[in-house]
C-alpha cells in the first residue's frame, strides 16, 4: 500500500485536503518550512510545485511563484532535496510532484524515479504527459513503487477516461473548469454531476482543483469530491506575507479550509 493509499484509507470517507505551493517561492529556504505548516494546518497530501518556465497550464498567480523560484536557480534536483529535508521530520504526509514533463526528461526517468523514491516523494503529476505517451514515465515510477496521478478535465473524451482508469495511481485530478489554475467561474452543479459520472469509470478517490479560492468553494466541492486541491488561493497569501509571517498565515488559511471540509 502507497503512502497515498494509507492517507485515503486512514480518512475513512472523510475528504482529503490537498494544498499545493511551489518549492523555491518565496525562497528556497522557506519551502520546508511551509510544507511543515500546511501539516500543521491540516494537510492530508501536499502537491509541491516544480518551477517551470513555460507553465501552460498555470494561471499567472502560480506563474508568478515560478518566476520568484527561478530567480534563485531552483531545479529540479533542488526539489528533491526540499522533499527529503522535509522526511527527516515527517515520515507519514504524502508528498507529489506536480510539474510538467520536460526536467523529467532531461533528468531521465529511471534516475528521476530513483532519486524522488529515495527522496521520499509518493506520487508524480507531469500536466503536459497524456495517458497516450506516459508508458515511459510511468514504468519508471512503477519500479519504484511511485503513483502515477492523471489530470482529467471537463473536455476529456470517455475514451481517454477509460485509459486513465487503467494507468493511474493514488488519486485522479479532476479540473473543475475550463481554463488555467486560479480562474474563478467554477460550476459547482456541473462539477458534482461530472464526478458522479467519472467515479462509474475511476476506482480511485477523485481530487478537484482549479478555482477553489475559500472555505465556502471547498466546502460545496468537499460534497461531491473525496479531495479538495487549493493552489492559488494558497499561494496568494505566500505573495502577500512577509518571509517572517508567511509560515503562520499559510498554516491559518489551511486550517479554516480543513475545517470547512469536515
Amino acid at each position: 500500500m502507497s503512502r497515498i493509499e494509507k492517507r485515503f484509507a486512514e480518512l475513512a470517507g472523510k475528504k482529503a485536503l490537498i494544498p499545493f505551493i511551489t518549492a523555491g517561492d518565496p525562497q528556497p529556504g522557506l519551502t520546508v518550512s511551509l510544507m511543515h505548516g500546511l501539516v500543521e494546518g491540516g494537510a492530508d497530501i501536499i502537491e509541491l510545485g516544480v518551477p517551470f518556465s513555460d507553465p501552460m497550464a498555470d494561471g499567472p498567480v502560480i506563474q508568478r511563484a515560478s518566476e520568484r523560484a527561478l530567480k534563485h536557480k531552483v531545479g529540479l534536483r533542488h526539489v528533491l532535496e526540499m522533499v527529503a529535508e522535509f522526511r527527516r521530520d515527517d515520515a507519514v504526509t504524502p508528498v507529489v510532484l506536480m510539474g510538467y514533463l520536460n526536467p523529467l526528461c532531461a533528468m531521465g526517468f529511471e534516475t528521476f524515479a530513483q532519486k524522488a523514491k529515495a527522496a521520499g516523494v509518493d506520487g508524480v503529476l507531469t500536466v503536459d504527459c497524456p495517458p497516450e505517451e506516459a508508458a515511459g514515465l510511468q514504468s519508471a515510477l512503477d519500479a519504484q513503487g511511485l503513483d502515477t496521478v492523471f489530470l482529467i478535465a471537463p473536455t476529456t473524451p470517455p475514451e481517454r477516461v477509460e485509459q486513465i482508469a487503467k494507468l493511474a495511481r493514488g488519486y485522479v485530478y479532476y479540473v473543475s473548469l475550463k481554463g488555467v489554475t486560479g480562474a474563478g467561474h467554477l460550476d459547482i452543479e456541473d462539477v458534482a454531476r461530472r464526478i458522479a459520472a467519472l467515479r462509474q469509470k475511476l476506482p480511485l478517490p477523485i481530487g478537484v482543483g482549479f478555482g477553489i479560492r475559500d472555505a465556502a468553494t471547498a466546502k460545496a466541492i468537499s460534497a461531491a469530491a473525496d479531495a479538495v486541491v487549493v493552489g492559488s488561493r494558497l499561494v496568494q497569501e505566500i505573495e502577500a506575507a512577509t518571509p517572517e509571517t508567511a509560515k503562520e498565515q499559510l498554516t491559518q488559511l489551511v486550517a479554516e479550509l480543513k475545517a470547512a471540509i469536515r
